[in-house]
């Protein structure tokens, strides 16, 4: 049973989310801004965070930002359509996937089970450590090598370069990578990925503007190449 936050200042919208998650066996708290917010996120410690960008107050983005400091639990936005810049901003801080408003109740508890799920997936391939010669990729004790050196990634980030690295040397188109990194049913865009490649090129690459790891190939995806020292 998953326990997910709700964060948004709209009554109805935050009645609703709670009908469709509560029927589908999850246990859901609320919170109407984004202060209340961090103290239930703090207090509940849940699964996934549901998180309306536009709060009085605090905005979610500046939400989004404390509570990467602090976890890496997954995070929905829930956006306008006309919010495409803060969409944009929330993928590049750390959030995982997006909705927009007005939203379908079934596609929203859908999009919650291929979130969910990618926790799930992950125990299966944790005890495969992957040897490059410049590269170590400890699946069971959730860290990475680069030279000697122990590179800090956020969950997500580690299975996106391990599922690279388990591939190595072929290209991955990012469709191939949201299927295998965050689920068959992922229903958000594919600049996801990209997002979070850049991110893992500015700890990993010694220079990201000529990156020697995460390697792309135009107009197809990314390859994990290990560079002789």
């Amino acid at each position: 049973m998953a326990t997910i936050l709700v964060i948004d200042d709209e009554p109805p919208i935050l009645n609703l989310v709670e009908a469709y998650l509560a029927a589908d066996g999850s246990t859901v708290h609320l919170a109407k801004d984004g202060l209340e917010g961090l103290a239930a996120f703090r207090r509940y410690r849940p699964d996934l965070v549901i998180l309306d960008i536009m709060l009085p107050g605090m905005d979610g983005l500046e939400v989004l930002q404390q509570i990467r400091r602090e976890s890496d639990v997954y995070v929905m936005l829930l956006t306008s359509k006309s919010d495409e810049m803060d969409r944009v901003i929330g993928l590049t801080v750390g959030a995982d996937d997006y909705l927009t408003k007005p939203f379908s109740p079934r596609e929203l508890t859908a999009r919650v089970k291929a979130i969910l799920r990618r926790g799930r997936n992950q125990a299966s391939d944790q005890s495969q450590i992957l040897t490059f010669k410049r590269l170590q990729i400890d699946g069971e004790r959730h860290e990475v090598w680069r030279d000697g050196e122990l590179i800090e990634l956020t969950a997500l980030e580690f299975k996106l370069l391990k599922t690279l690295a388990t591939y190595a040397g072929m290209v991955m188109s990012r469709e191939q990578l949201l299927e295998r990194v965050w689920g068959y049913e992922y229903y958000g865009e594919d600049r996801v990925v990209d997002v979070h490649i850049g991110h893992i090129r500015q700890k990993l690459e010694y220079d990201i503007s000529d990156p020697q790891f995460i390697q792309t190939v135009r107009g197809v995806g990314y390859k994990l190449a290990d560079p002789s020292t």
